[in-house]
């Protein structure tokens, strides 16, 4: 399975529920990967899509605790094990955690890939992604060059997890 975020140097993902964000080449990028796929999130991450709609063209896999809870046009579970049986049909290499934080950590251990866009700039963050710089187990497999969307420079990371 797959990991799909941007970070920022201190690896942080979002500040009151919103990305820090949006970089044009970034969203196409996500776009591109995820795209007639499955996704596996959190309740706050759909709910912070605009006007809390699931993403078209992709089986929408969302976790709560809140047993309650529905979302029109995404398959609500209640648990890691629920999650991971809804994408059984998929392959592997088609399914994407997209956040937020407690599930990429929760997911973490599932995954091989993550594709992180390292955005070169501090922002004020309450949410974070898991630094896999520090991690033993993940390994920086693939950097692009830089990139620029204004004064912002960026590079799209690809690491894997050791074998």
């Amino acid at each position: 399975m797959n990991l799909i975020a941007a970070v920022d140097n201190n690896w942080g993902i979002g500040y009151d529920n919103k990305l820090l964000v949006r970089i044009p080449a970034d969203q196409r990028f996500f776009r591109d990967e995820t795209i007639n796929k499955a996704v596996i999130m959190g309740r706050k991450t759909l709910e912070s899509f605009p006007n809390g709609m699931p993403l078209k063209q992709r089986l929408n896999v969302v976790i709560t605790s809140d047993t309650n809870y529905k979302a029109h046009d995404a398959l609500v579970v209640h648990s890691i094990e629920e999650a991971l049986e809804a994408v059984k049909d998929y392959s592997s290499e088609d399914i994407y955690v997209i956040g937020g934080a407690s599930i990429y950590e929760q997911m973490l251990s599932y995954c091989d890939i993550a594709h992180i866009t390292k955005i070169d700039y501090v922002y004020k963050a309450d949410t974070y992604f898991p630094n896999l710089d520090d991690n033993n187990e993940w390994v920086l497999a693939e950097e692009s060059e830089e990139q620029t969307y204004y004064d912002l420079i960026y590079t799209f990371c690809r690491y894997e997890r050791k074998q």
